[in-house]
């Protein structure tokens, strides 16, 4: 009978409601949960005739779910000081894998580091980014596990530039010698101190030598470049060299290291001279140089734009992956699988994978996490609003079994 069909679609559909409800407020605390609102639509109809006019007369046949939809606003973002922990600010999902192009996506950035020193889930999924090569990240590679160097040692790095910032006493005599030293390294990352002596041979001229310590060779191997002239113009600005000097080398280094060969960085980026000479004490107020010694893996940081960087105890800091971010055309096509995971459908469309802050996906937040959006007053609100269409429906059965009863009595 309708009488009670009706009502009883009611019931199961407000049970649906209410049960929607019951799991937004248990997950009120889980990471980057979404909010889920229940949907309803009315059923078909039924002709039953028509007015004279000629309008039909319809009768319902009860409610009906619609969907079940997520609410995928961005929850509050909370610091945890965790370095695998990230928030995505801004659209987008994080892409894990279990191997084989096998892809999930989540919003839960609750990320460790397992024992080999792979970024999984918590669930054990890898966490997909793309790599890095001797730092350098590539974007237009195929998506990789990242993977971070818990336990490694970073390879030195032999110098093959260096610079000095300093100014050389315009009144100083004939014959004035200025030290100037830099720390530098081999193939092997031993360090060397290079020392640079300037020596005043006329007015605005000045001859350079450079040299490594006695025993740091085991021969006297040196290019023609490791001695020169530096001549200044009338206001103290560095006229000759008018470029930088490379092509200085130091051979036969007495640890069994590669030669050393350097650049020597008179000018900087901007082209203006890093020496000069004006009536003040003579001084090297600064000095650079781009190699560096082995160091051990100490931890890592994730960067706004998913830079994964390393830091290392020789005070290097390295990218070792860069976190990608996935779109989709619609969210609500997206099927959910527990864990705060997604998998895409034919609903959704095909996932797309980008760099954070690039084609409308947001920015990471290192060291947080994302909370649940779950409003715990509007949940209240929606219950008792369930609970009462529940009752309502109920008290609708319990009138037409009423009716019916009396039916049936008068029959008798």
């Amino acid at each position: 009978m309708a009488s009670f069909y009706i009502p009883l679609t009611g019931l199961n559909n407000d049970a649906t409601a209410l049960n929607t409800i019951a799991n937004n407020l248990s997950n009120l605390n889980s990471t980057a949960y979404k909010d889920q609102t229940v949907n309803f639509s009315d059923f078909f109809y039924q002709q039953v005739g028509e007015t004279g006019s000629g309008n039909p007369i319809q009768q319902g046949s009860g409610v009906q779910l619609a969907n079940i939809s997520s609410n995928f606003t961005q929850g509050n973002v909370n610091s945890t000081g965790t370095a695998s922990n990230m928030a995505i600010d801004g659209n987008g999902f994080f892409v894990l894998s279990s191997g084989n192009n096998n892809n999930v996506y989540t919003r839960n950035g609750n990320f460790t580091v397992n024992a080999s020193g792979a970024l999984v889930s918590q669930d054990g999924l890898s966490v997909m980014g793309y790599p890095a090569t001797n730092g350098v990240v590539n974007t237009n590679a195929p998506l990789t596990a990242l993977s971070i160097p818990v336990g490694q040692v970073q390879t030195p790095a032999a110098t093959n530039t260096f610079g000095m910032t300093a100014n050389l006493n315009s009144s100083a005599a004939v014959g004035t010698v200025v030290p100037g030293q830099v720390k530098v390294y081999d193939s092997l990352g031993q360090s060397h101190t290079l020392t640079v002596n300037y020596t005043k041979t006329a007015n605005n001229t000045w001859s350079y030598s450079i040299a490594l310590p006695a025993g740091d060779q085991t021969g006297a191997g040196t290019s023609a470049n490791t001695t020169g002239t530096l001549t200044f113009d009338s206001n103290g600005n560095l006229t000759t060299p008018a470029a930088n000097v490379s092509g200085i080398s130091f051979t036969g280094l007495a640890d069994g290291a590669s030669n050393l060969n350097f650049s020597w960085n008179l000018y900087d980026s901007n082209n203006n001279p890093t020496l000069t000479q004006v009536d003040t004490a003579s001084a090297v107020s600064a000095t650079n140089q781009n190699g560096y010694a082995s160091g051990q893996y100490q931890s890592f940081s994730v960067n706004s734009d998913g830079t994964v960087v390393a830091s290392f105890s020789n005070g290097q800091q390295q990218a070792v992956g860069r976190v990608a971010l996935a779109s989709v055309v619609n969210q609500q096509g997206m099927k959910l699988l527990g864990n705060g995971e997604y998998a895409t459908t034919l609903a959704s469309g095909t996932a797309v994978t980008n760099a954070p802050g690039a084609a409308g996906v947001g920015n990471i937040q290192g060291g947080s996490l994302e909370q649940s959006n779950v409003n715990i007053s509007t949940e209240f609100s929606n219950l008792i609003i369930a609970q009462r269409a529940f009752e309502a429906n109920s008290k609708a059965v319990t009138t037409f079994d009423n009716v019916a009863q009396d039916t049936i009595d008068m029959v008798r």
